[in-house]
This record gives structure tokens, sequence and C-alpha cells, in this order.
């Protein structure tokens, strides 16, 4: 069983306003999905959401805050009404917390981080089971963001670096839970995309042994083509993780 995108397969890419989101959402859309562009801001989503029509896919645009309940179950509602059916959640959306001393993050910072990557996380994956599971046929393919830091942490990172550890027990369960009912559940581990964020790491990032270094930066469209080979698969296989990275990062071994 496979999604048939030259029929019109349907894709929700969290976090699509920027970044990732929106590298994913155009590859995506290149590979013959049409695209529910969620994230919190209005005017970069439909930045994205006119780029993939001008690729001829259809573009739906659903301001969403992934922590909140409410926010989501609109969400998948309105993937319902527009579409009928869901085919991929890329589920993207995250958040990080002030690069600060272990003991000096605010409690607040440490809440919203879990809020988006790990509450937003679950509830997109709820939102995506139910509907795939009702829908004919039935079924779909689930793609967590996790990152290299649901393998290992950067200085200062706690809150970060926890929540995409839970990550990928989320992604493991779900993959298990999912079996069943013809849900693939995987997971994409990213480094050093090409976002806002990695313009820090290509000045200078600090580093374990207190040095400040720049860092080796991949292009975001490569993540948006890992992200299609994942999404292309036919439902019987899955790739359960993946780690795609600038290749002269310092991840294996110690820098």
């Amino acid at each position: 069983m496979s999604a048939d995108t030259g029929a019109g397969a349907i894709a929700l890419v969290t976090g699509a306003g920027s970044g990732i989101g929106r590298a994913a959402a155009l590859a995506l859309a290149g590979a013959g999905f049409a695209i529910v562009a969620a994230g919190r801001r209005r005017e970069p989503l439909e930045e994205t959401a006119q780029a993939v029509r001008a690729l001829g896919r259809a573009a739906l645009v659903v301001p969403t805050d992934v922590s909140d309940p409410a926010s989501v179950d609109a969400l998948f509602a309105q993937v319902g009404r527009a579409f009928g059916r869901l085919d991929l959640l890329f589920n993207n959306a995250g958040a990080g917390a002030p690069p600060v001393a272990l003991e000096d993050l605010a409690f607040e910072d440490w809440r919203r981080v879990v809020g988006v990557n790990l509450d937003g996380m679950f509830l997109c994956l709820q939102g995506a089971f139910r509907m795939m599971k009702a829908q004919t046929p039935r079924g779909g393919r689930i793609i967590n963001n996790g990152s290299i830091s649901a393998h290992t942490p950067r200085p200062n990172s706690i809150a970060y670096t926890a929540t995409k550890h839970a990550v990928t027990g989320l992604t493991k369960t779900a993959a298990l839970d999912g079996r069943a009912h013809d849900i693939a559940v995987g997971q994409i581990d990213i480094g050093n995309a090409e976002s806002q964020m990695a313009e820090k790491m290509k000045a200078g990032i600090l580093q374990p042994d207190g040095s400040v270094r720049p860092e080796a930066t991949m292009p975001l469209d490569h993540v948006g083509q890992a992200v299609v080979a994942m999404a292309k698969l036919p439902l019987e296989t899955n790739v359960l993780f993946m780690t795609i990275k600038a290749t002269k990062m310092p991840f294996e071994g110690r820098g």
C-alpha cells in the first residue's frame, strides 16, 4: 500500500512557515503532495502556500498552536473538511530555550519547550492516528522531526535535548501502535541544516570543551529530499530512524 501522489495525496506539515518545515513542504509539493501548512504565524505560512501553489499543488493554511489541544483539534477538523483524508504528517514544529546554565533555566522556558516539542508532537500524533485509522483506504505515514539532540546534547540545552530524546520514545511507541492500522511512523534526526539557527553555528558555537568554533552546515533542500525519500515509500516499508547531517559537523566521536 502506498500514497498515490499522482492522485493528490495530502501532507500536513507543522512549523511550515520557515526553515525545515518550509523546505519539506516545497519538496513534498514537488513530489506531488497537496500541502496543509500549519504553524503559529499566518504570514509566513501564506508565503509557503504561495510557493507550493507555484509548483502546481493545492495548499491550505491553518494557523495552529500545536501545544493547545483545541487548536490541534481544529487543525485536523479543517484538514478533514478540505481534503477528506490525510496521507502524511511531517510532525516538525519545535522550539528551543535560551542557552543558559542548567540551574539558570527559567521554569517558564522549560514548560514552553515541553509544550511545543513534546505535548505538541503527541497531540499531532493523536490527531493523525484518529484520522488515518478512520479513513478509507486507511493508514498513512507520520514522520517526526527528532534532532541530532535526540542522540547527543549540546552544552546548555537541557530542555531541547530532553524533549528530543522523548520524541524518540513517541516514535517507537507510535510505530508499534500503528502497525495494525497501516500507519507507518518514523523519525528524521537532522544536524546543522541551514536555518536561522545555523547562522550562529557558522559564526561559532559553544563546544563541550568550552571553546567556541564554527561548524559545517548543509542546505535545507537536502533535508527536504530526505523527507520525500521517507514519504514516498510504500506503507509496508518504513524508515524508523534516519540521521541526516552536515558531513563535517562535530557529532561522531568527540568533536
